[in-house]
């Protein structure tokens, strides 16, 4: 989900245009991506949170040597129009998240798994969680539009994909949690050169320009 609006807005379009291969994508966050693997659902290529590859390779599902690709920070947004609250120090944050009438949050997105645990070590949980707007998947500042949420937490590249909310900023610094994705290989599709070609050009100079455009940091 993270590297949608990247893909979405340029990738698939100029690697099909390129090579004349068609990409059909499926977006979901990473624990989701997990259990549809646990399903036996097929994929040739897997866009997930670097960690998570560590078992896929032990059990011989994804291929040795995933390819990092980016890393993306963690931000809040608000519905486009509205007051832009200070976040800029972890009180600033904590004031804010204690005043809001509501937070969106993703249940199964890495960003949601470490808000929840955020608040509860800045020892808001029980002030923040009983409001909050949980949504299993998706982006979170839809929730803005709709007007249950008055606020929205997800990674920034997430909050980017939503045209009506304005990011407010990254979570401060010490605060901050980055997260690293790679693109990793079904073990089954190491061999097919179309799957290579495509691994090759998502970790290759025109990709690094459009996630630059889509508030994500390329890895070298």
């Amino acid at each position: 989900m993270a590297t949608r609006k990247a893909f979405d807005d340029h990738l698939f379009a100029a690697f099909t245009e390129r090579t004349g291969v068609g990409v059909v994508p499926v977006y979901d966050p990473t624990v989701q991506l997990l259990r549809r693997l646990d399903a036996g659902e097929h994929f040739d290529v897997m866009i997930a949170a670097t960690p998570s590859f560590d078992a896929l390779i032990a059990s011989g599902v994804v291929a040795a040597g995933p390819r990092p690709i980016v890393r993306t920070g963690i931000g809040l947004a608000v519905a486009r129009g509205a007051d832009h609250p200070a976040i800029d120090t972890t009180d600033d944050l904590v004031k804010t998240l204690s005043t809001a009438r509501s937070v969106a949050y993703s249940r199964t997105g890495q960003s949601g798994i470490y808000f929840v645990d955020l608040v509860k070590r800045l020892g808001l949980g029980e002030v923040v969680l009983p409001r909050a707007t949980v949504l299993e998947k998706g982006f979170t500042a839809t929730a803005l539009e709709s007007g249950e949420a008055d606020l929205a937490v997800q990674q920034l590249s997430e909050l980017l994909y939503v045209d009506g909310a304005d990011i407010v900023g990254p979570l401060p610094e010490d605060v901050q949690k980055w997260t690293e994705f790679s693109a990793g290989t079904a073990a089954f599709s190491a061999g097919n050169p179309d799957v290579a070609a495509f691994v090759e050009f998502i970790s290759g100079p025109e990709a690094a320009r459009a996630y630059r455009l889509t508030a994500l940091e390329p890895v070298s």
